[in-house]
């Protein structure tokens, strides 16, 4: 076991810190990926014991291989395979908690009543309500 290979790619894909392995490989190229500063390439070995930096789109990582996975299984099984060393400052990307109010609901909170769209409509300066 101590002389297999695998490649960084797929572990990172593997291990559920990309969605796919060609994000994986791009985020490599792009150095996105870091082992002691230096950026990587996608076909590096994986060792146990190796310590990564990762910038995906919606956070930073800092991980360190605690074991070879060489196929994607369910989050459960993937996080035994990683030790997560992310300072908790950074664990939620800066960008997302500053965001402004896009005018959207929030997920899962329902349909505005009907006084409510009345409200947005005065508001934006609607003279009726559109679509109807």
């Amino acid at each position: 076991m101590s002389n297999e290979k695998l490649r960084l790619d797929k572990y990172l894909w593997s291990i559920r810190v990309f969605k796919t392995r060609t994000l994986a490989t791009n985020a490599c190229d792009e150095g996105k990926v870091k082992f002691h500063g230096a950026n990587v390439k996608p076909s590096r070995t994986v060792a146990v014991g190796d310590t990564y930096e990762i910038r995906t789109p919606a956070r930073k990582w800092v991980i360190e291989v605690t074991g070879l996975l060489h196929n994607r299984l369910g989050y459960e099984e993937a996080i035994k395979y990683y030790v997560d060393k992310t300072p908790e400052e950074e664990k939620v990307d800066k960008r997302m908690t500053e965001s402004f109010h896009t005018g959207k609901r929030l997920s899962k909170t329902g349909r505005p009543s009907k006084k409510q769209r009345r409200d947005l409509n005065d508001f934006l300066g609607f003279d009726e309500e559109p679509g109807l």
